[in-house]
């Protein structure tokens, strides 16, 4: 129960022993250490209780550019409408003309700019529609955060259990050892014969009141193929302290009849002979017989090392079974009183169990593996048994997977770290070990998820970046995981880890396309107050060209599918994108806000109709420099993401055209000197766009160079 393993633990003298535990066999006196909230239970559920918040790394870069704007958008509005009051002649002047009106407007649509207002809520929502994704294939997602952790995940420890394997046990095969002349009646030594003799021996064998999950699983094979209960005569219950059980037939044997004498071929006189049968663990029984049998016991063990479960199989003719008298006169205690081995017992067959894998399994970890993925397996079973189940499902493709037990793992965890780099499967792991090792992968800088159904491995689930548990899992398990998968199934999580990737990429290209409208209106607004200018815009028009070239898009290409793998750096690599565009835009209308009033002769200080005519002309140069940047983020451009791009191009040039769309957005399509005005300015915009996108990352690594060299 505490291990992880079906198994019953062996306790000696001074060892602990924790509530909850059932004694199986044999007695002890217990001294009680621990009650209550001292337990060791309530203390693992104390632990799971502490709340701790699922890092973001998309929230984390989101929040920084919102602190840094909050700190700049202050004093710029400020700046703004201060500058735009002069333009009109001054605080008097403005007051008494209601031009002041226009100069806090006219403010306002620098500061709205440089708020990014649809970044965080397009983060939600995608956030909430991969959990609602995610849910259609019975994954429950109990933080939206952990959807983003979800494409972050370099290393994945698996627990054999619930995952790789369903936890159920599967009858393979009975392999015969050397025909002897006690598995048949003379006359009867073929090798059919003798099969299903032992087959029949094995059901009883069983045949238990109470079987253990090998046994179910001999009796659920062996029963679909018609084996019924014979009648024994005697019956030793399998105990985990013999590691052994047993049944005695007749002296004159058992006839076996019916379904299971017609399917294999034989008469209704075919019989198990009489005596004694054995089935248990073959280092056991095979310690106890005469003749020592190494071979066979090689034969068992070479089958273990391939992760099957062995049983042995002997047997005891009745001509050879122990007197009912001793010689001393005293009667010979039965079988069922002093269950014993009787070293004249011959081996006679090997049988082969499994663990039952789950069909999945293979593929899913070859996923993980194609995707960068490292996957250990963390077990309480033997390593070596782990280890070969591991290297059924290929956990590290063509390379034998390297298995350690626990209990060799050095206390330090940065010690640990560098052991863990080189392990592929922990066998024989503690519950407290699994924290450490989460912890000791955070030493080595990895991303961890870990997976998990039992109470133990709550504080590993905790501990991890990210927690996966199972549906069947405990209920502390599962109040402290990230995701569950409802209905157990390890195939899900390729699923799981691809939609976190398509959230982390597609957001990355739309912070970009905020972040460059941050940029540029930034800029526009510094070089305003520098300038002492009137602003060269109005919000109407950054509500327009924002939905166009921003929102829209964003929302469209948020949805989009992708499949990149995680890449650190989110803000970074958003600055970086955003920095050449935001600044080729800043100066494109900067400068024709500048130049435009000379080359065209107008008064936008005095005329209200030349500066409609520029603000005109600066709304025409956003949306296209907004084109560029928003087809430099949907790329490539030859599948439907051209077509997006060109959709909405297409869509702002066609609002302008219509006269309610053009008057509410104050939009103006150019004509006569002023469309000459207009492409000389686009013109120049394309020149500074081009230069900007070569100038500005090779400004950028050297700064990084230098930087590096410090």
């Amino acid at each position: 129960m505490l291990t992880g393993e079906s198994r019953t633990v062996r306790k000696t003298e001074g060892g602990q022993i924790y509530s909850g535990s059932t004694a199986v066999s044999g007695m002890a006196l217990v001294r009680v250490n621990a009650v209550g909230e001292h337990s060791y239970a309530a203390t693992l559920t104390a632990q799971a209780k502490v709340y701790k918040k699922t890092v973001s790394d998309l929230n984390k870069g989101i929040n920084t550019i919102l602190k840094f704007m909050t700190f700049l958008v202050v004093p710029l509005c400020a700046l703004l409408v201060w500058s735009q009051i002069n333009t009109v002649g001054g605080w008097g002047v403005a007051i008494a003309t209601g031009e002041w009106r226009q100069a806090v407007v006219s403010a306002v649509a620098g500061v709205v700019g440089m708020i990014p207002e649809g970044l965080v809520l397009l983060t939600s929502l995608n956030f909430a529609l991969a959990a609602i994704r995610l849910a259609r294939k019975n994954t429950l997602v109990q933080e939206l955060e952990s959807v983003e952790t979800l494409a972050r995940v370099d290393s994945l420890n698996l627990d054999k259990t619930g995952t790789i394997t369903d936890g159920g046990i599967a009858f393979n095969r009975l392999v015969m050892l050397d025909a002897d002349e006690t598995t048949a009646h003379p006359g009867e030594a073929s090798e059919r014969l003798q099969e299903d003799t032992v087959l029949q021996a094995l059901y009883d064998l069983a045949y238990e009141e109470q079987p253990n999950g090998t046994g179910r699983a001999i009796l659920e094979a062996l029963g679909e193929r018609g084996y019924v209960p014979a009648g024994i005569e005697t019956r030793v219950p399998f105990s985990s302290a013999r590691k052994w059980s047993a049944v005695a037939y007749p002296e004159q044997g058992y006839g076996l009849v019916g379904a299971a004498a017609s399917e294999a071929g034989q008469p209704s006189s075919f019989a198990v002979p009489g005596g004694l049968w054995y089935m248990g663990a073959p280092e056991v029984i095979l310690g106890a017989l005469d003749g020592g049998h190494a071979d066979v016991l090689s034969q068992a063990n070479a089958y273990a090392a391939d992760g099957d479960r062995v049983l042995l199989v002997a047997h005891l003719s009745a001509d050879l079974m122990e007197p009912t008298m001793r010689a001393d006169g005293s009667e010979q205690p039965s079988l069922a009183d002093e269950p014993r081995l009787i070293p004249e017992a011959r081996p006679v067959a090997l049988v082969i169990c499994s663990e039952r894998i789950r069909a999945d399994a293979e593929q899913t970890l070859a996923w993980f593996r194609d995707q960068g993925v490292r996957c250990r397996v963390i077990s309480g079973d033997n390593p070596a048994t782990v280890g070969a189940i591991a290297a059924k499902v290929r956990l590290t493709g063509d390379r034998r997977p390297v298995a350690m037990d626990a209990r060799e793992l050095p206390e330090d965890i940065d010690e640990m770290a560098r052991v863990l780099e080189h392990v592929d499967v922990l066998g024989r792991v503690l519950p407290d070990q699994k924290k450490a090792i989460v912890q000791a992968l955070h030493a080595g800088d990895h991303v961890v998820a870990m997976t998990g159904d039992g109470v133990n491995d709550a504080l590993a689930i905790k501990e991890a970046d990210l927690g996966i548990a199972m549906g069947n899992a405990a209920p502390a398990t599962k109040a402290v995981a990230q995701v569950v998968l409802v209905d157990s199934k390890f195939s899900h999580l390729p699923d799981v880890v691809a939609r976190g990737r398509q959230v982390m990429a597609n957001m990355e290209r739309v912070a970009s396309l905020f972040l460059v409208k941050t940029v540029y209106s930034a800029l526009i607004s510094l070089g305003v107050v520098l300038t002492q200018i009137p602003y060269p815009y109005l919000p109407r028009h950054i509500t327009y060209i924002g939905a166009l070239t921003i929102g829209a898009p964003a929302f469209i290409l948020a949805l989009a599918p992708n499949t990149r793998r995680y890449i650190p750096g989110f803000l970074k690599r958003v600055v970086h994108f955003a920095l050449p565009g935001g600044l080729a835009t800043a100066l494109s209308v900067l400068l024709a806000a500048w130049v435009l009033p000379g080359i065209m002769g107008w008064d936008v200080s005095g005329s209200d109709a030349d500066l409609v005519s520029l603000r005109a002309t600066c709304a025409i140069i956003l949306f296209v420099m907004g084109v560029f940047m928003l087809a430099r983020v949907a790329r490539p451009l030859r599948s439907w993401r051209g077509i997006l791009v060109a959709c909405f191009a297409a869509a702002g040039v066609i609002g302008a055209c219509i006269p309610f769309v053009a008057s509410f957005f104050a939009l103006q399509l150019p004509t006569g000197r002023t469309l000459v005005a207009t492409l000389m300015a686009l013109a120049m915009a394309a020149v500074i766009f081009a230069l900007c996108l070569f100038a500005v990352p090779k400004v950028w690594r050297i700064v990084e160079h230098r930087h590096a060299e410090r």
